[in-house]
């Protein structure tokens, strides 16, 4: 997988998510096996580039190269700026936010509003690609809404106007995240162009992953909500699609050592308190499913400091280790949000 001069050791990416993919998330995943793992979206807007939620995603101190930034609005200039003001701190690939759902997003025409105004569009690619000499990407949906999926004539102009690789998320922008992903649309759109497709959209186990590249042609899968709490889902993706075997399930040990290493991050990178908040999303992702894990959840959001979050996770942990080693993946229980419950073997 290539992007502009940037070789990627493999096609497996982690997606954009608000909230999630800050710099301890993209390393952890390069980490686990990640090609390639694209920043938080930050703003366009010059007035808060000194703000202390754009100064920490602008932060990439240590992290593995590739570094890809993705920029939001839906002023052609900002863009532009932005895309230059990153690439001064270190981006060297520049993404392009046109498949964000949320509304409040959408309500200034950015995201994925922007699908529906095709000749804004254009002037953003065009005023992003002349402004930056690294490689520029676009993330996009299918369209606006199931009556109106433009996204091969999104793909086209996109790549008669430079940009060097499109991910793709497989539903409309009023779809949210509800209902299947449209793969043929996907197939579609590769069909359309030549620069490498990124294909996005209910990717959650390693099967899904080899069945998405092989039935659209993409060139590489985008893997968002799945690697909540699972960031080892990307050595097993890489893994069953080298050789068709899947990897043993990750023991208890090494769950809670992955975890704890993540949360100490996490508790740098933001400081104690918002640190110590933060972190509370993610144990839960990590012990979701766990036998008898719902009420050490519950509590773990009604603890104040680190070390007592600390002290909760390793009296949760030790109970575990005491009863077995291993964990196991049942895809048959749907009541997980990935559709993946743990259980302990």
């Amino acid at each position: 997988m290539q992007i502009g001069s940037h070789i990627l050791k493999n096609n497996l990416i982690v997606a954009p998510m608000a909230g999630v993919t800050d710099r301890p998330f993209r390393q952890l995943c390069k980490k686990m096996g990640a090609g390639l793992a694209v920043s938080e979206m930050v703003t366009s807007n010059s007035l808060l580039y000194g703000s202390e939620k754009t100064l920490r995603r602008a932060n990439h101190e240590g992290e593995v190269d590739p570094i890809s930034v993705q920029i939001a609005g839906a002023d052609p200039q900002m863009m532009a700026e932005a895309a230059r003001h990153n690439v001064d701190n270190g981006a060297q690939i520049i993404d392009i936010n046109m498949g964000c759902p949320a509304k409040k997003i959408c309500n200034v025409m950015a995201g994925s509003a922007l699908l529906k105004d095709e000749p804004l569009v254009a002037q953003i690619l065009r005023a992003v690609v002349n402004a930056v000499n690294v490689p520029v990407t676009l993330k996009i949906r299918t369209g606006w809404d199931k009556n109106n999926r433009n996204a091969v004539q999104i793909a086209k102009m996109a790549e008669d106007l430079g940009v060097q690789a499109l991910a793709m998320h497989g539903r409309t922008r009023a779809c949210l995240y509800t209902g299947d992903a449209e793969y043929d649309t996907i197939a579609a759109v590769k069909q359309a162009i030549k620069i490498p497709l990124i294909a996005n959209g209910d990717i959650t186990t390693p099967e899904k992953a080899k069945f998405v590249l092989d039935y659209t042609g993409a060139d590489a899968v985008m893997i968002g909500r799945a690697a909540q709490g699972r960031p080892w889902i990307f050595r097993e993706i890489e893994h069953f699609i080298k050789t068709g075997e899947h990897l043993p399930a990750p023991e208890v040990t090494e769950i809670r050592s992955v975890m704890l290493a993540h949360l100490h991050d996490l508790y740098e990178f933001y400081g104690e308190l918002t640190g110590m908040r933060m972190a509370r999303k993610h144990i839960s992702w990590y012990t979701k499913g766990l036998k008898d894990s719902a009420n050490f959840r519950h509590n773990m959001n009604t603890l104040p400091t680190i070390d007592l979050q600390l002290a909760a996770i390793d009296e949760f942990f030790d109970h575990l280790q005491s009863r077995d080693h291993r964990l196991q993946y049942d895809s048959t229980d749907n009541t997980d949000s990935n559709n993946l419950v743990l259980k302990v073997a």
